[in-house]
C-alpha cells in the first residue's frame, strides 16, 4: 500500500486519498495479527481492524488475492516500475520524478544516471548542478546497497525457517551465523547451521518451504535457496557435532577476523578451518565441537560475535581485557516512543502496559514537537499540559511503571529548538532530533547541532546522523567537534533501535565512546510491538563496544532520575 501511495504522489493524486493509503499501511504494519490471516478467515472481517474502512478493505483483499491492486496496476501503466526505485534516490521527490518522465521519459536507473552525467537534469525547473551531483552520488550508493536487507528482515526470515525446521525429529541445534549473528546493520545473505542425527534431512525440508522461490543448489551437506518475495539467499548447512563449533566460528566471520585468527593459529603450530583446529604436524584435532574450545586453544577468551571485525578484539581477548558488553537484561527502561497524541498507534497507557510486561521499570514518552505538522506535533501549551498529566499519573502509581515526561523536539534549520526553552523546562527528558533540511552543507549542519546543544534542557541527541538504512545516507557534519561539545555539556547520544535507522552506527559509537560520551539505546516505538526492536539497537551497541555503564537507561529508575536532573 505504501508503494501505491508513492505512485499516487508521483501522479499528483488527491492528498486525502494518499494519506488514506499511508494510514492504512501504518495500521497494518502496527497490527498484532497478520492481516492476510484475518482476510482468509471466514469468521473475520478486516473492517473490524481500527482504521480500515470498506474502501481499504477492498484493496487489501485484492493484494491478498494477487499481490497487487487495481490502483497500483493502473499507475504502473503510466509510470515504469523504476519510479519506485527513483523515490529511494536522495534529492528526488514525487514532483521531480514526474518531471523526469514528462521531459525525458526516463525508464531505468541507468538512464537516470546517464542523464545526470550528461548534465541534463539541471535543465529541468527547480533543479541545478548541485542537485544533479547529489542525485548522481545517491545513485552510486543505491547500486552499492542493492541486494542488501535490513537486520530485522533477515532475523525474521531466520526465525521462520528455524521454526519450520524444528518440526523435524532428530535436530539438536539450528543457528544463524554470518553477518546476522554479528548483528550487522544490513545483510547480504543468510547462513544457517544445523546439527543433530537428522541434520541432513533439514536440507531437503528447507528446499520444500512454501516461501522458497528457487532452489539454487543441493548437495550432501548444503542447500541454497531464494527465500520469500524479496529473494533472500539462504544457505543451510548440515554439520557433524564434533565440528559444529569450528563451523560456527568460521561461518560467523567476519572475513578479516577469521584471517587474523588463522594467522594466529599458524604461528602457534595449528591449522584452523570450518572442520576444526588441528596440529599442523600430525593433523590431530585439538578443538572443534564448541567455539569456546577453539578460542581457548588459541590462548584467547571467547569473543562475542558482534566484535569479530578485526578491530583489536583478538588482542584484547589475548589480554583477557574484552569489555563485558551490554545485554538485554541490563536495560531497565525505554526512552524514545510515540503515542496517539502525535503519530503513534497506541495510547500512553497501552505503551506503558507493554513496557511493564517487558519488565521495564520506566519509560519516557517522547512525542513529536509542532514542527512535525503531519504528526500533529505538540506546541508549548500541550507540552506543559503533558508534563502536568505525567506528574499526576506518577502520583497515583496506577500504571505500575514510572513515566518520564519527554519530547522529541525538532532541531530547526538554524539550530533553534522547535519549542520555547521555558516549556521544555517543564519536561523530564528532551531528545533533540533533526527531521528536515538534511541537505545542508557540513559546516551549516555542524553549527546547527552545536547551537542546539546550547539548550540547557536537552538531554540526548536523537538518531544523530539522520540515516535511513538502504534509503538515505547519513547527513554530514564535524562529528568530532559535535561529540566533544555534547560530552562537555553532558548531552547523551542515542543509538536508535528502529531497524530502519540503527543510528548511531557501530563506528560512530566507538568514536564517541573514546571521547567519553554516554548513550541511550531506545526504540523510537510507534506501536507496542516496536518495543521489541530493542534487540537490534543492542546489537549495534554491542558492535560499538558498549557496556552497561555506558548506557544511561541501564540505570535504575531513581538513578536515572538523578542523572537527568543534573
Amino acid at each position: 500500500m505504501n508503494e501505491t501511495a508513492d505512485l499516487m504522489e508521483i501522479a499528483g493524486e488527491d492528498g486525502f486519498r494518499i494519506r488514506s493509503y499511508r494510514n492504512g499501511a501504518s495500521t497494518i504494519e502496527g497490527y498484532p495479527e497478520r492481516i492476510a490471516d484475518i482476510i482468509a478467515s471466514p469468521d473475520r472481517k478486516v473492517t473490524d481492524v481500527p482504521g480500515i474502512g470498506k474502501g481499504l478493505a477492498f484493496v487489501l483483499n485484492e493484494i491478498a488475492g494477487r499481490g497487487s491492486c487495481e490502483m497500483r496496476d493502473t499507475l504502473l501503466q503510466r509510470f515504469p516500475v523504476a519510479s519506485l526505485e527513483f523515490l529511494k534516490i536522495q534529492g528526488l521527490g514525487p514532483k521531480s520524478i514526474k518531471l523526469l518522465f514528462e521531459h525525458y521519459n526516463v525508464q531505468t536507473m541507468d538512464e537516470l544516471e546517464q542523464l545526470c552525467r550528461d548534465q541534463k537534469l539541471r535543465e529541468l525547473p527547480r533543479m541545478g548542478a548541485k542537485l544533479e551531483e547529489k542525485v548522481l552520488r545517491s545513485i552510486q550508493q543505491y547500486k552499492e546497497r542493492t541486494g542488501r536487507y535490513l537486520l530485522s528482515f533477515a532475523a525474521n526470515a531466520a526465525e521462520e525457517i528455524t521454526e519450520y525446521l524444528r518440526e523435524l525429529p532428530g535436530i539438536d541445534a539450528i543457528t544463524p551465523a554470518g553477518s546476522l549473528r554479528r548483528g550487522k546493520e544490513t545483510i547480504g545473505d543468510l547462513d544457517m547451521l544445523v546439527t543433530g542425527p537428522q541434520a541432513v534431512a533439514a536440507l531437503e525440508r528447507v528446499a520444500n518451504h512454501p516461501k522458497v522461490q528457487e532452489v539454487l543448489a543441493r548437495g550432501a551437506n548444503k542447500t541454497s535457496v531464494k527465500f520469500g518475495r524479496e529473494a533472500l539467499q539462504v544457505d543451510v548447512r548440515a554439520l557433524e557435532s564434533d565440528s559444529f563449533g569450528a563451523a560456527m566460528q568460521y561461518f560467523t566471520g567476519s572475513k578479516e577476523h577469521n584471517v587474523a585468527l588463522r594467522q594466529r593459529a599458524i604461528r602457534m603450530g595449528f591449522k584452523l578451518s570450518e572442520y576444526g583446529l588441528f596440529r599442523a604436524d600430525d593433523d590431530t584435532r585439538v578443538a572443534g565441537a564448541t567455539e569456546e574450545g577453539i578460542y581457548q586453544a588459541l590462548g584467547l577468551d571467547w569473543i562475542p560475535p558482534e566484535l569479530r571485525e578485526n578491530q583489536g578484539e583478538i588482542e584484547l581477548a589475548a589480554e583477557h581485557a574484552l569489555p563485558k558488553l551490554i545485554e538485554r537484561g541490563d536495560i531497565r527502561g525505554d526512552l524514545h516512543m510515540h503515542t496517539t497524541a502525535t503519530d503513534g498507534r497506541a495510547t500512553l497507557e497501552e505503551m506503558a502496559e507493554a513496557a511493564r510486561e517487558l519488565g521495564y521499570e520506566y519509560i519516557a514518552i517522547t512525542d513529536h514537537s509542532k514542527a512535525i505538522a503531519m504528526a500533529f506535533g505538540l506546541d508549548e501549551k500541550r507540552v506543559v499540559e503533558f508534563a502536568r498529566t505525567v506528574r499526576k499519573i506518577n502520583e497515583t502509581g496506577d500504571l505500575g511503571i514510572r513515566i518520564f515526561s519527554g519530547l522529541e523536539c525538532d532541531i530547526m534549520k538554524d539550530g533553534d529548538m522547535d519549542i520555547a526553552w521555558d516549556a521544555l523546562g517543564e519536561l523530564d527528558f528532551v531528545i533533540g532530533s533533526v527531521h528536515s533540511h538534511m541537505n545542508q552543507e557540513p559546516e551549516q549542519m555542524t553549527e546547527r547541532l552545536l547551537k542546539a546543544l546550547e539548550c540547557p534542557h536537552l538531554k540526548a541527541l536523537g538518531h544523530p546522523t539522520g540515516r535511513l538504512l538502504l534509503h538515505r545516507e547519513a547527513f554530514t557534519f564535524d562529528f568530532d567537534r559535535v561529540i566533544t561539545e555534547a560530552v562537555r555539556r553532558g548531552v547523551w547520544l542515542e543509538t536508535n533501535a528502529s531497524p530502519e535507522r540503527l543510528d548511531l552506527s557501530a563506528n560512530h559509537i566507538r568514536m564517541a565512546k573514546a571521547k567519553g560520551a554516554k548513550f541511550i539505546v531506545s526504540t523510537d516505538a510507534h506501536h507496542p510491538k516496536h518495543l521489541l526492536n530493542m534487540r537490534y539497537g543492542l546489537a549495534t551497541a554491542r558492535r560499538g563496544g558498549l557496556t552497561a555503564e555506558d548506557v544511561m537507561n541501564s540505570r535504575t529508575a531513581d538513578a536515572f532520575a538523578r542523572a537527568i536532573q543534573k
